[in-house]
């Protein structure tokens, strides 16, 4: 379960992300400069059928994710996957630097019975060395990760019983700040030795990853997201659910929704937004982030990046991968472009096919 040693080659894997409003799907392969789509899917998941990232309907994901199978070539057998929410466990703990690989595991085993709360017969853990510690050089900072199993293996067999194998189950958090790699060409050169706040909204979470020097320093998650502005369009206009989301995609709203729904909403993600920003300068002791990337489905909401921009005084954008350094041909990026923004954390994990691997 835990690490083994490092290969060079990772096996080429999709990126699936299993959220709780659709399932979304993306190979990407590697070019002289970048990546390129290869092929890509989103299939809407029933209502209910995943909540707080946990699979409650198993079945329903796998009919999702037999869909997902159809559309790929069937050369791909690997998946990337990831997990999230209040199953998993994070804790930056700080080892000697003279430490092996397999003697760092040893010891894991040792830290992770003080750090989890729970059996570690009930738990999957990994870890992953990050930097030399500023304070002691003697030691390096290691990235301890746990997650419950059964949400593990919701994913892994899920995923079996339509063909395909996950080499890697991450955590969302991560996968969001790997991606951030595809979207520097959107920012001022420069921009990959500071600090990029990753903000994925979706439907019912947002996540948060901070990108510092290159390096995801922190990740957190706040149960708010598109779900809510889709609850108020349905209360406030006396819509059913379907209505309210055909609605709010389509601009079909009337005219004064802004007022009525959209600011509200925007006020309440702000906050969020806000809280969450101040405890990773708490942590970090910076003042604030230097760029803020939006990506989800609801980050694309009219006026989102401009008021972000206003309210920290920071340069906030919408993520586009294709201005970054994403390719594909044009009949894919002309399907593809109007929502590249959903498809950040399944970008972030099929980049795992090209980073450092362990079996």
């Amino acid at each position: 379960m835990l690490s083994k040693l490092w290969k060079r080659q990772a096996p080429q894997m999709v990126g699936i992300d299993i959220g709780s409003y659709e399932v979304k799907a993306i190979l990407l392969g590697k070019t002289p400069d970048g990546f390129s789509v290869l092929h890509h899917v989103a299939v809407p998941i029933k209502k209910g059928a995943v909540n707080d990232h946990d699979i409650r309907d198993r079945e329903a994901v796998v009919e999702c994710l037999r869909l997902v199978k159809l559309s790929l070539p069937k050369s791909i057998k690997f998946a990337a996957v990831a997990v999230s929410g209040s199953a998993v466990m994070t804790k930056v703990i700080y080892m000697d630097a003279s430490l092996s690989e397999q003697e760092m595991a040893a010891q894991i085993d040792i830290e992770a019975e003080n750090l989890i709360p729970y059996s570690l017969d009930e738990v999957s853990i990994d870890f992953e060395t990050l930097t030399t510690n500023n304070v002691d050089p003697s030691k390096v900072n290691v990235l301890l990760t746990a997650c419950r199993s059964e949400n593990v293996d919701g994913r892994v067999d899920a995923l079996d019983l339509v063909g395909l194998e996950a080499k890697v189950v991450d955590v969302e958090g991560y996968a969001l700040g790997r991606a951030h790699q595809l979207i520097l060409g959107q920012l001022p050169e420069g921009a990959d030795k500071k600090a990029i706040a990753m903000i994925d909204i979706g439907a019912n979470i947002t996540t948060f990853a901070v990108v510092d020097n290159g390096e995801t320093s922190f990740i957190r998650e706040q149960a708010f997201g598109g779900e809510q502005f889709t609850q108020s369009i349905l209360s406030f206009y006396g819509m059913n659910y379907e209505q309210a989301e055909q609605a709010k995609l389509q601009g079909e709203l009337p005219r004064n929704y802004m007022f009525e729904v959209l600011s509200p909403f925007q006020t309440q993600l702000l906050q969020q937004i806000k809280r969450t920003l101040q405890i990773y300068c708490t942590s970090s002791g910076r003042d604030k982030v230097d760029y803020i990337v939006l990506s989800g489905g609801t980050a694309a909401l009219e006026g989102m990046t401009n008021l972000l921009t206003a309210e920290f005084s920071i340069t906030c954008i919408l993520a586009n991968p294709f201005q970054g350094c994403l390719y594909a041909d044009e009949a894919i990026k002309a399907r593809l472009q109007p929502e590249i923004n959903k498809y950040m954390v399944a970008c972030g994990l099929a980049l795992r096919s090209y980073g450092q691997w362990r079996t």
